[in-house]
C-alpha cells in the first residue's frame, strides 16, 4: 500500500484529492495549518482508517516516511494570499524547500501544484508551457505568482542537482463542491450573490476570458502525472473552453434562477486580459483531457452551495 502525504490537504483540491487517494486504497496522511483549508472538507474521511490528520505549517520542516507526496500546500485565492502576501511568499518558499528536503531525505516522488498564474497577464494565446510568461515582480499578487515561480525553479534545481524525483503541474482556474463561501474566486463568488439574489460582481467590462475546470477532472490529473514515469513537466492542467466573465455571470443567473442584476467594479491591477490553457501536453503525455462541461460542473456547484447556504433546492 502506497502511504501518501498531501500538504494542504483540508483545502478544496487537497480534499477531492485526499478523497480519491482513499477510494483507490491508498494510506493518506493530510497536513494543514487551516489558514484556508477547513475541517469541514475532510469530515467525511476523518474516521477513515486509512486517513491520518497533522495540523503542522509547512514553513516548518516535517520529519515523516512516506512514499509519495503531493505538494498544495499554498492559499490560491487573491481575497486569501493578499491577506497576508509574506506568509503567502514563505508557504511557496520555505514550505517547498522544506517538502523537497523530505522528498530528497526519503527519496519520495513529489508532485508540486504550481499555477497559470506564472504566465501573469499573458501575451500569448492560448498559453504553452514553453510561454515564460509577463509577470510583475513587485504588484500586489506578485507573493502568490511570483511565489510559484521560486517553487518551480526548487523543484528544478532539487531535481537537477540532488536527483529527486519531482513532478510539476500548472493548474488553471479550478471549481466544484467545497469552495469556501468566501472565497474571492469568480465562480464562487457569482454563485453565492445569484442564490442571495445580490447584484453579481464584474471587475471590468466582463470581456476578460478564464477557462474553468470542474475539480474531479483536475484531481484526475494529478494522479495521472503523479504515477507517469520519465515525466518532470511543467505541463498545464486545465479546461481550453473559453468563456468570457460576462458570459459565466449569465449562465451562472440563469442556471440558479436567481432575481440578480450586474454591477460592475474597476478591474484589479494585473488581473490577466485572457487566460485559456495548451493542454496538448496532458492530451499526448497523460491521455488526460476533462469530461465535465461548464453546464454540468456549475449545476452540481449551486448544488453544492445551496446545501451550504441552507437553500431548498427547488430541482
Amino acid at each position: 500500500m502506497n502511504r501518501i502525504l498531501v500538504t494542504g490537504g483540508a483545502g478544496f483540491l487537497g480534499s477531492h484529492l485526499c478523497e480519491l487517494l482513499l477510494g483507490r486504497g491508498s494510506d493518506v496522511v493530510c497536513i494543514d495549518n487551516f489558514f484556508s483549508g477547513h475541517k469541514d472538507n475532510i469530515r467525511p474521511f476523518i474516521a477513515h482508517p486509512y486517513f491520518e490528520l497533522i495540523r503542522h505549517d509547512v514553513i516548518h520542516p516535517l520529519f515523516i516516511e512516506v512514499d509519495r507526496i503531493y505538494h498544495l500546500a499554498c492559499p490560491a485565492s487573491p481575497i486569501h494570499y493578499q491577506q497576508n502576501p509574506i506568509k503567502t511568499v514563505k508557504t511557496n518558499v520555505m514550505g517547498t524547500i522544506n517538502m523537497l528536503g523530505l522528498a530528497k531525505r526519503i527519496k519520495s516522488r513529489i508532485l508540486l501544484t504550481s499555477t497559470s498564474e506564472v504566465y501573469g497577464d499573458a501575451q500569448v494565446h492560448p498559453q504553452t508551457e514553453s510561454y515564460w510568461g509577463n509577470v510583475n515582480p513587485i504588484g500586489v499578487r506578485s507573493c502568490y505568482d511570483e511565489g510559484k515561480r521560486v517553487a518551480e525553479t526548487l523543484m528544478m534545481d532539487y531535481h537537477r542537482q540532488n536527483r529527486v524525483d519531482v513532478r510539476i503541474v500548472r493548474i488553471f482556474n479550478t471549481y466544484g463542491p467545497r469552495m469556501a463561501i468566501n472565497d474571492g474566486r469568480v465562480v464562487s463568488n457569482f454563485i453565492v450573490q445569484a442564490l442571495r439574489n445580490e447584484p453579481l460582481t464584474i471587475y471590468g467590462d466582463g470581456s476578460q476570458t478564464r477557462s474553468f475546470c470542474y475539480v474531479s477532472d483536475l484531481i484526475e490529473g494529478l494522479c495521472r502525472m503523479m504515477d507517469a514515469e520519465g515525466l518532470t513537466g511543467p505541463l498545464n492542467l486545465g479546461n481550453p473552453g473559453e468563456f468570457t466573465i460576462a458570459d459565466l455571470a449569465e449562465k451562472i443567473i440563469r442556471l440558479t434562477q436567481s432575481r440578480s442584476k450586474i454591477a460592475h467594479k474597476p478591474r484589479p491591477s494585473d488581473d490577466p486580459l485572457h487566460r485559456r490553457p495548451d493542454i496538448s501536453l496532458a492530451r499526448e503525455k497523460l491521455g488526460w483531457e476533462p469530461k465535465v462541461s461548464l453546464e454540468e460542473g456549475l449545476a452540481r456547484t449551486i448544488d453544492y452551495f445551496k446545501e451550504r447556504l441552507g437553500i431548498p433546492n427547488r430541482s
